[in-house]
């Protein structure tokens, strides 16, 4: 198990995607495993290899594995479900911009939005990407027009699902983005205020291209979030207004985050991307 690389500072690195499929023998686990328990698992095989991996090391990897887990449910869902919409992996702001997804056309209008909020008040318009994009079917059947299940886990089957974006670069219209899907392992305080900030922000954005392309009753955009555990208080947490929605008496308030998910298993898994991946924008506001 060579999931161990040595820096050059001597500490032990965990290599995220080998240490993914080989504690996972290439297969998914069982669909009613906890996720959860799955990664603790993982972490214990991981320290018997070498003790000296720091949690702080083990914790900057249990992100990854949940968003793969995640990443592959979602794709083997499409495979299964010919209406399904597809939700795909997006990487960090710092490698790529999820706004470049859109055509030229859009993307120009959104670059000049940026551009005119630094010239008018030297504030700058930044937003993370979230962790996946949800693409509508029709265009991902023109992109990929057979989609095959992922059902042995190694580099290659990694390597589909972190870089299916690409396909997408500049390919879609207004509507062919369906909505995003911020993913956590867990919902620490600070994130619940990231999470929320950010859904805003994206309905914003698609409310100001909405406006410069003069779309008349747009599907709207959606927004959810996923943690392997979902408390009350993150419920209301999450609950909240997205801000540009109360700026004017003649739109109805929305929903910064649209619908919350628990998923601690593949099955949960399967259950909430039933309802995320056929969802209508109007129907869950």
């Amino acid at each position: 198990m060579n999931f161990i690389r040595i820096l050059k500072d001597g500490k032990s690195q965990v290599i995220k995607d080998e240490a993914f499929f080989t504690l996972l023998n290439n297969t998914l686990p069982n669909i009613d495993k906890s996720i959860r328990e799955l990664i603790s698992e993982f972490d214990t095989e991981v320290s018997k290899i070498d003790k000296t991996v720091t949690k702080d090391a083990l914790n900057n990897v249990h992100g990854d594995w949940y968003e793969w887990l995640l990443a592959i449910e979602a794709w083997n869902y499409c495979a299964d479900h010919e209406k399904a919409n597809l939700a795909i992996l997006t990487p960090n702001i710092s490698q790529f911009d999820v706004a470049k997804l859109y055509n030229n056309r859009l993307f120009s209008l959104i670059q000049d939005l940026r551009e005119k909020v630094l010239i008018s008040s030297s504030v700058q318009l930044i937003s993370s990407n979230p962790d996946f994009v949800i693409i509508d079917r029709k265009l991902v059947n023109k992109i990929f027009p057979k989609i095959e299940r992922i059902n042995f886990i190694d580099k290659s089957s990694l390597t589909v699902i972190e870089n299916a974006f690409r396909h997408f670069i500049n390919q879609c219209d207004f509507e062919d983005i369906f909505g995003y899907i911020s993913v956590k392992t867990s919902f620490r305080p600070d994130r619940r205020l990231q999470i929320p900030h950010e859904g805003s922000l994206m309905k914003a954005i698609y409310t100001h291209l909405q406006t410069r392309e003069w779309i008349i009753n747009p599907k709207g955009l959606m927004y959810f979030a996923i943690a392997t555990k979902v408390g009350t208080p993150d419920r209301a947490a999450l609950k909240t207004v997205a801000t540009h929605s109360i700026t004017t008496v003649h739109s109805i308030p929305q929903a910064a985050v649209d619908e919350v998910y628990e998923v601690n298993s593949l099955r949960q898994a399967q259950e909430a991307f039933a309802q995320i991946l056929h969802a209508s924008p109007k129907s869950v506001s």
